[in-house]
C-alpha cells in the first residue's frame, strides 16, 4: 500500500508541475523587491479556504486529521486547476506550494494523533509563510 501512496504522490507532483508549466526549483522563497508577490484573484480563494479550514480545525480542536487532509487536497486541486500565473511570481508560489502539498500528503498518511498534531503545526506555519510572501 505504501508503494501505491508514493506513486500517487509522485503522479500528483508531476501533474502539478506540468499543469502550471512550472520551472520550480526547491529553494527559499524571495520577496518581490521587498514586497509580497501578487497571487491571481482566481487562485486566492482556494488558498484562503484552505487556511480557513485549518484555522477552524485548530480552534475547534478537531481530531479528524484525515478529513482535514481530504478537504485541503480538494482546495489544492481547485487551486491548481485555476492556475493562470506565469513568470517569477508563479515560480515563487511553487516554492511554497510544493512543500505545502507534501505536508498535506503526510497528514493523509499519518497513523497517530501525535504525528498528525505535528504536521498540523507545520501546516499552520506553512500558511504563515504564504502570508509573509504573498498577497
Amino acid at each position: 500500500m505504501k508503494r501505491i501512496q508514493k506513486l500517487a504522490l509522485m503522479i500528483v507532483g508531476v501533474a502539478v508541475m506540468l499543469s502550471c508549466n512550472s520551472n520550480y526549483q526547491k529553494s527559499d522563497i524571495n520577496l518581490n523587491n521587498g514586497e509580497k508577490w501578487t497571487v491571481n484573484n482566481e487562485m486566492k480563494p482556494h488558498i484562503e479556504k484552505g487556511n480557513a479550514l485549518l484555522d477552524s480545525f485548530i480552534s475547534q480542536q478537531d481530531k479528524d486529521y484525515l478529513g482535514l487532509a481530504k478537504n485541503l487536497k480538494a482546495q489544492n486541486k481547485a487551486l491548481i486547476k485555476s492556475c493562470t500565473m506565469k513568470g517569477e511570481s508563479h515560480d515563487e508560489l511553487h516554492k511554497w506550494l510544493n512543500p505545502h502539498m507534501e505536508l498535506i500528503e503526510a497528514l493523509s498518511n499519518t497513523k497517530n494523533d501525535k504525528d498528525a498534531t505535528l504536521i498540523v503545526a507545520k501546516l499552520e506555519n506553512s500558511f504563515k509563510t504564504y502570508n509573509t510572501y504573498f498577497q
